[in-house]
């Protein structure tokens, strides 16, 4: 009986070529549109959820009074880092000072290539749940060895294997490729982050920072420290514990700037990273909200128009109707019928409709700043894009009729 019903739409599709059109037309765009802005979303929602300790990663921040204002930044003195593991050890699993990224000149022999990279510490490799393809994660812990991600391995030595190779860093600092990991995502803070030296070797050839590490030089705020809480620890309760501990050790002096210290989740860090007067005021998740809001509109409008052409053709449609009737036809087969129209429909715009996101996701990847994919293995999407057909062809199209 089905296989009658959609032989019947398909004729009654070709035979109102024009109209057929625009309603898919329609409703594909708009489809394409809703799903283009999902699938940002998705990806904005998504940012650093590579990492597997996602929840228990946070940043070293702190807030100071400036002139009668209160501002937050990221930077932090160097004293910190030996403070939290002497008094509050036990609620971290991992700490790793770092430097700041940047661009350095990596050269092998007679190639030299500009790179982005760091000076960080061992820990680092966990906490940011680096994949290694190559060595291990405890690789940082020889003083001259140097990580490269495998993008990297590759335009500085091809297809040869990096490990064990002598390298230099900005034509100054000799170092031995230890380990190659995995680029990390490009929706990820740290997506160029395409190398990693040890934290120790930076420390080594800069007298500064050898002052700087000095048990009183508490008002140098010129490093970064990032960590995994334990798993015992709640991250809200230890930025709590851990506030004052600057304030505590700094002279009268500096404590007229009231520092206060506390964890930045990795949760937060792309879309809740504004600050104002010491207070959190969102961030990006502003956008997210906005374009989500967009999104539902879109695709809002694209069905009330489905269902505004449907309903203009229904008038004609009458006579077909009567016919219908007069020769036996139940109410219930009529709304099959139409039904299984309508769903044809639906499905011939979203066939339509992932075309055009094919098509135009490299453009938009491009103005977007991103490197999305359509998500043909996510369970997640096939799901939700059946409960869309599904729900609009009936229940919006049955309606029209």
């Amino acid at each position: 009986m089905y296989s009658n019903f959609f032989k019947i739409a398909l004729r009654n599709l070709a035979k109102n070529k024009a109209s057929s059109f625009i309603n898919i037309a329609g409703l594909a765009v708009g489809m394409a549109v809703a799903m283009l802005i999902g699938l940002w979303i998705w990806d904005e929602l998504t940012f650093d959820q590579y990492n597997p300790n996602y929840a228990r990663v946070a940043s070293l921040m702190q807030h100071q009074s400036f002139n009668g204002h209160r501002g937050t930044e990221n930077s932090i003195p160097f004293p910190l880092e030996a403070e939290l593991r002497d008094k509050y050890g036990e609620d971290f699993k991992y700490l790793a000072m770092a430097s700041w990224q940047g661009e350095h000149i990596l050269s092998f022999g007679d190639k030299m290539i500009t790179q982005e990279g760091d000076y960080m510490a061992p820990d680092i490799t966990r906490i940011f749940g680096l994949k290694m393809q190559r060595g291990t994660l405890d690789e940082l812990n020889d003083l001259h060895s140097i990580l490269l991600s495998a993008s990297c391995a590759e335009a500085l030595f091809g297809q040869e294997n990096p490990m064990g190779k002598l390298i230099k860093i900005d034509n100054q600092l000799d170092v031995k490729v230890t380990g190659v990991y995995e680029d990390l995502p490009f929706n990820s803070t740290f997506h160029k982050l395409t190398f990693i030296a040890p934290w120790e070797l930076y420390v080594s050839t800069q007298e500064w920072i050898q002052n700087a590490r000095d048990e009183n030089q508490w008002g140098n705020n010129s490093f970064q420290l990032f960590a995994q809480i334990a798993d015992h620890a709640d991250m809200e309760k230890l930025s709590a514990k851990i506030k004052n501990v600057k304030y505590d050790k700094v002279d009268a002096e500096e404590k007229k700037f009231k520092a206060e210290i506390f964890l930045h989740p990795m949760t937060d860090w792309h879309l809740n990273s504004n600050w104002e007067e010491g207070v959190q005021t969102g961030g990006f998740m502003q956008y997210v909200r906005l374009f989500g809001i967009v999104g539902v509109f879109v695709l809002l409008l694209a069905c009330i128009n489905f269902m505004n052409l449907s309903t203009a053709r229904s008038e004609k449609r009458a006579k077909e109707v009567g016919v219908r009737k007069t020769v036996g036809s139940l109410r219930s087969q009529l709304v099959n019928q139409f039904f299984c129209e309508s769903f044809l429909v639906v499905i011939f715009a979203y066939v339509l409709a992932i075309v055009f996101i094919l098509l135009v996701l490299p453009w938009f990847n491009n103005v977007a700043d991103k490197q999305m994919t359509f998500p043909w293995q996510q369970p997640t999407f096939w799901a939700l894009s059946l409960g869309f057909i599904l729900f609009t062809g009936n229940y919006l199209a049955p309606q029209s009729y």
